[in-house]
């Protein structure tokens, strides 16, 4: 099957008998296209990644990018998101319904970094921009802080250019660090934390703020160091 095909003509059928190997097969081979196209989002916008962040340390000597990650949400993970928006579980709504099935998470030394690396990456013009969610100026309830971004990269395949959705988050070390264990935390959904640790978090979280902040300061001292710190602004 050309995967082509995938994103054309993926609508599931839901009355598949799930007895039938034929269907079976039939739909594991669209899912394994169809993830094929979403790990090539994700190395196309990590190879630009990498590129920016060698450009930039070639320039001012050092990294602006401390790592990067990347991961392709598992099926079970789809089902339920598609489930929680009240979606039938096809491959349609996979592909027009839900942009975070790939996703890249970048941390940065700096908050400076964090804005200086999103805006150097969106004005590339093979980039589309789909949605700018900033959680740092505005953080989640939880004490949660990132810069996220959905856009669409092309990719060109042996017969043509596709556009594929991908889902970045860029953040600090130390609001990586948090995110980190606060996910930890709440990772058994079937065990009640008690009120006290979320609250605990969100202190956590802002002292974390405040750290963030006081490094940015002390990073003026750093020799070459080029402050974007207008960015955040």
């Amino acid at each position: 099957m050309d995967s082509s095909l995938v994103l054309k003509n993926a609508a599931a059928d839901n009355n598949m008998q799930l007895s039938d190997p034929q269907a079976i097969m039939a739909t594991a081979l669209q899912f394994q296209q169809l993830f094929m196209l979403y790990e090539s989002g994700i190395k196309q916008i990590t190879t630009k990644l990498e590129i920016l962040d060698d450009e930039f340390a070639s320039k001012h000597q050092r990294n602006p990018i401390e790592n990067i990650t990347s991961r392709i949400k598992e099926p079970v993970s789809i089902a339920e998101k598609l489930q929680r928006k009240g979606l039938a579980v096809t491959i349609d709504n996979m592909v027009n319904r839900l942009y975070d099935i790939a996703g890249i998470r970048v941390t940065c030394p700096f908050i400076s970094d964090v804005y200086h690396v999103m805006q150097m990456l969106l004005q590339q013009d093979d980039i589309e921009l789909i949605e700018l969610k900033d959680y740092i100026k505005s953080p989640k309830a939880s004490g949660y802080r990132s810069l996220h971004a959905v856009v669409k990269v092309g990719v060109y395949f042996s017969d043509q250019k596709r556009d594929i959705p991908v889902e970045i988050q860029i953040r600090t070390i130390a609001m990586d660090f948090w995110a980190s264990l606060e996910h930890q935390l709440h990772y058994k959904k079937d065990f009640k934390m008690p009120a006290n640790v979320d609250e605990e978090l969100r202190s956590i979280a802002e002292t974390i703020t405040q750290t963030d902040r006081r490094m940015q300061e002390l990073a003026k001292y750093i020799p070459g160091f080029v402050d974007y710190s207008e960015i955040i602004e």
